[in-house]
C-alpha cells in the first residue's frame, strides 16, 4: 500500500495544502546508489548529504511551484529501479517501459565525479535520444541542472496537458475537426 501525502508517517507539512491547480506525480526511478534521494532531497529541501543510507521502499516529498502563472503541487515519489543514472557505473542499465500518457527525462546525476566517469555525456545524449526523451547532466552535491531537470518535466507535462485539451475540444482552439464517424453508409 502506498502512503497518500497527508501520512503523517513523512511529516509533510505543506501535504495538507489544498490549494493548487494542478498537482503532478513524479516518479525518480534508478539503480541503487545513482542518487535519486541526494536528487529529490536537493530539489525539495535544497539540502545535500553526502551519506544516505539506501531508500528502502518508497519515500516521497511534496513541493508547490508556480509555472505559466499556475500553483502547481509535485509529489515526487523515490523507487528503487531504473532509469537515473550515475555516469561513472558501467552497471548502470536503462529498461524502458510503455507507460501511457508518462512524460520522460533522462538523467545522469553525478556529473561533478568527472574522475570516475565511465558513460560520457556523449552516449548519455544518444541513448536519451534513442529512447525518445530529453536529457540532462545533473549534480546533486553542486546543485547542477536539479531545478532546471523538475522544471522541464514539469513544463512537458503541461505542454501535453495543453495538446490534450486542444485535441479534445477543438471549438476552444478554432481547430478544425476531424472526419466524423456516423452509422450511416457514404453516398
Amino acid at each position: 500500500q502506498m502512503a497518500s501525502a497527508t501520512d503523517s508517517r513523512y511529516g509533510q507539512k505543506e501535504s495538507s495544502d489544498q490549494n493548487f491547480d494542478y498537482m503532478f506525480k513524479i516518479l525518480i526511478i534508478g539503480n541503487s546508489s545513482v542518487g535519486k534521494t541526494s536528487f529529490l532531497f536537493r530539489y525539495a529541501d535544497d539540502s545535500f548529504t553526502p551519506a544516505f543510507v539506501s531508500t528502502v521502499g518508497i519515500d516521497f516529498k511534496v513541493k508547490t511551484i508556480y509555472r505559466n502563472d499556475k500553483r502547481i503541487k509535485l509529489q515526487i515519489w523515490l523507487l528503487n529501479h531504473l532509469f537515473l543514472l550515475f555516469a561513472s557505473s558501467r552497471s548502470t542499465q536503462i529498461k524502458t517501459y510503455s507507460w501511457d500518457n508518462a512524460q520522460v527525462l533522462l538523467v545522469g546525476n553525478k556529473c561533478d565525479m568527472e574522475d570516475e566517469r565511465v558513460v560520457s555525456s556523449e552516449k548519455g545524449r544518444q541513448l536519451a535520444e534513442h529512447l525518445g526523451f530529453e536529457f540532462f547532466e545533473a549534480s546533486a552535491k553542486d546543485n547542477i541542472n536539479v531545478k532546471q531537470t523538475f522544471e522541464r518535466l514539469v513544463d512537458i507535462i503541461c505542454e501535453k496537458m495543453s495538446e490534450s485539451l486542444d485535441v479534445a475540444d477543438p471549438a476552444v482552439t478554432g481547430a478544425k475537426q476531424g472526419p466524423q464517424l456516423t452509422d450511416q453508409q457514404a453516398p
